[in-house]
């Protein structure tokens, strides 16, 4: 048998050696031939093989994004089931010895049962460490630092500015996660926005910054004191504190811009003994409404000394006496027609509300203080943020907190870049809630949130 290597193709020689002049049969058939050159068919070889280890390294890359999302849910899972068997600790900080502090407790714990009773938090049982806060900075930082020591999953509870002021540092040292539920000074998330590294473990659920409670206040006189009743002269009677000042400035200016005029100003000391020469100079002035801005006033013996001197002017304005259940009752009934802001009654806010006030009310015996609905959410909010984040670390729940939209009790709940509490429309609002008959409290402003009409003092005429 003859073998034919090395022997030259007869045909493929003539493509490299034909004549200028060649029939177009054979011109053809050369060009087709001349694809597959020697160097030709080393370029296509080389691409080929280019092609495929792009396609292998792709393959690769979507083989290794697979590996490690599948990896991050594994991780989730065992950090979330491995210390199943203890509970998730949340820490309430607050005065328990003011109603304001007990309806904190008692809101939270409701919270917890409910997701107890629902499986847990990630098959963990919730537990509430109570700390008391007291009165003082010293007492409040201390408060926190037992929380801290307990090794708190995160830290609910505040319901004074300059206490929860004091305490951030250390809450922040610790990476604790704190939801705030009785505080209002923008100061606390300023701390968020000017080193959010530090204090991004911060967030307020509760109540309204005072930023948003005065332009509810400018709201509320120009939409209702003026636009509805009618009233342009306005008497503005404030503690003299810087709280009060912050808030009600913004408020007037608002007001003066839309035709309404202040008549009178005054800021006094909050241990004043008698307030019927200040309400004297109010009914002097021609005012039609005055805006109260109490505190650290004695609320029963202001309203008091408004009632018995049956004072020619309206009232309303903030009052943190008048929040209180029974203010109604305790001073007999002379908060008549006595209008304040406030953030929770038995109102339908949401489909939660009314529920939840009634189980409240059923549970404890008392109507809950404005504390209470943000301890609730804020408890939940927490939850569903561990949920999602599918981690206990704090830096994973704060991640998992600031992309927050939860209906709870007063509106629906989410958070600005200083992880404040966003108000308006369809989220949480400032309620303008008046004493009526029989103590009942009604809502008169927001207007589209009102469940009822606006009533006037007895001793005065109505419109």
């Amino acid at each position: 048998m003859s073998s034919s290597r090395g022997r030259s193709d007869p045909k493929r020689s003539s493509c490299r050696s034909r004549p200028k002049s060649k029939p177009p049969s054979i011109g053809r058939r050369c060009a087709r031939e001349n694809r597959f050159l020697p160097e030709e068919r080393t370029k296509r070889f080389n691409a080929i093989q280019q092609a495929e280890k792009m396609r292998g390294t792709e393959m690769q890359k979507t083989r290794i994004k697979l590996a490690i999302g599948v990896f991050a849910a594994l991780s989730s899972s065992v950090a979330l089931a491995q210390t199943s068997d203890k509970p998730v600790k949340i820490g309430i900080a607050t005065a328990i010895q003011l109603d304001r502090g007990k309806d904190t407790v008692s809101a939270a714990q409701m919270a917890a049962d409910e997701i107890n009773a629902a499986g847990g938090l990630a098959g963990r049982k919730i537990e509430l460490v109570v700390a008391d806060e007291g009165k003082t900075t010293n007492e409040g930082v201390g408060a926190i630092n037992k929380l801290i020591s307990e090794k708190v999953d995160v830290v609910v509870g505040g319901y004074n500015s300059g206490i929860t002021l004091a305490q951030l540092p250390h809450l922040s040292r610790a990476k604790t996660i704190y939801l705030g539920v009785g505080a209002s000074a923008p100061a606390i998330q300023d701390m968020v926005e000017k080193n959010y590294a530090a204090y991004k473990y911060i967030f307020r659920v509760n109540p309204l910054s005072s930023i948003d409670i005065s332009k509810s206040i400018g709201d509320f006189i120009v939409g209702k004191v003026y636009g509805e009743r009618g009233f342009k002269k306005v008497a503005i009677v404030a503690e003299n504190a810087k709280w009060a000042r912050d808030m009600i400035e913004p408020a007037a200016e608002i007001a003066k811009a839309a035709g309404v005029e202040i008549v009178f100003e005054e800021y006094f000391d909050p241990a004043t003994p008698d307030f019927a020469p200040l309400f004297s100079k109010v009914a002097k002035s021609g005012a039609q409404y005055m805006i109260p801005m109490l505190a650290a006033t004695p609320s029963d013996l202001f309203v008091k000394q408004w009632y018995d001197m049956a004072v020619p002017v309206e009232m309303g304005g903030v009052d943190t006496g008048s929040l209180d259940a029974d203010f109604f009752q305790r001073i007999g009934g002379k908060s008549l027609s006595e209008t304040a802001i406030n953030y929770i009654t038995r109102a339908p806010l949401t489909a939660k509300t009314i529920p939840w006030w009634d189980e409240f009310v059923s549970r404890f015996g008392r109507e809950p203080q404005f504390t209470a609905p943000g301890a609730y959410d804020a408890v939940h909010v927490y939850a569903d943020a561990v949920k999602r984040a599918g981690s206990f670390a704090s830096d994973a729940v704060v991640s998992a907190l600031e992309n927050t939209r939860h209906t709870g009790v007063r509106g629906t709940i989410t958070f600005d870049k200083r992880h404040d509490l966003v108000a308006g429309p369809g989220l949480v609002n400032a309620l303008w809630i008046q004493w009526q008959e029989g103590g009942r409290r009604v809502v008169i402003w927001p207007k589209d949130l009102a469940t009822g009409p606006m009533i006037s003092a007895p001793w005065l005429k109505k419109p």
